[in-house]
């Protein structure tokens, strides 16, 4: 790829991020993790894997706007029609688009190819560590998701457990705490393994301390009022 390829797909892609948890930088921390992963494994074609990741995210502007699409199918689809028309040929246009629209991590079929899979475990690796709460707590904040939610036993519920609103606290337990399980790479693996202790000990610091703060402030309270 050359610069000048390299910087029409960086526009394009600038052009269209909206989302601050799936902003340029996310974009870019996925390729890092992608050149870094393909660094390890003997053959890639790095201008499509440098595509894809660059364009990955485009479609979740139309997401947002109807959550019946897939980000990811329209991703493909748009990045797509753009190399097409930046005159890529037809076949590497194709792997973009397959690579694009098989990475997502709860809907769609499986990646295929070696370029597609590291598309993938790429991206996986944002929701893993410290990086994957940070972004998850910047995302809940942006669709008015709480901290946490407290059942009837004065409890965090970390689980759907029948709540109306999904919180930081479920969705760690939903996706966070078993992203672990998802990578295809080794190098991937590697990666997740020595981000994953950062992740569980805040997790565990932050139910301690919003349970130390309930279960204080009911017994204070408690002693205060009167029959």
């Amino acid at each position: 790829m050359t610069r000048n390829e390299y910087n029409e797909i960086e526009s394009y892609m600038r052009s269209q991020m909206q989302d601050s948890a799936h902003d340029r930088y996310h974009v870019y921390r996925v390729l890092n993790a992608a050149l870094d992963i393909a660094s390890h494994i003997e053959k890639t074609d790095t201008d499509v894997l440098i595509a894809a990741c660059l364009l990955h995210d485009i479609g979740r502007d139309e997401q947002s706007s109807d959550l019946k699409l897939c980000h990811a199918v329209i991703g493909g689809k748009k990045a797509y029609g753009f190399l097409v028309s930046r005159k890529w040929p037809e076949e590497k246009a194709l792997h973009v688009k397959e690579c694009i629209s098989t990475h997502r991590f709860r809907k769609g079929k499986a990646p295929q190819s070696i370029e597609a899979q590291i598309l993938f475990d790429a991206d996986k690796l944002e929701a893993s560590g410290a990086i994957g709460i940070a972004r998850t707590l910047i995302y809940s904040g942006q669709v008015g998701e709480p901290l946490y939610i407290l059942g009837e036993n004065g409890k965090i519920i970390t689980r759907d457990g029948g709540a109306e609103i999904s919180s930081f606290f479920q969705e760690y337990n939903y996706k966070l705490k078993n992203v672990y399980k998802a990578f295809y790479t080794e190098r991937a693996k590697e990666i997740a393994v020595k981000r994953r202790k950062a992740a569980i000990r805040f997790y565990k610091r932050l139910y301690a301390e919003v349970t130390e703060n309930y279960d204080n402030g009911v017994r204070l309270r408690e002693e205060l009022l009167s029959e």
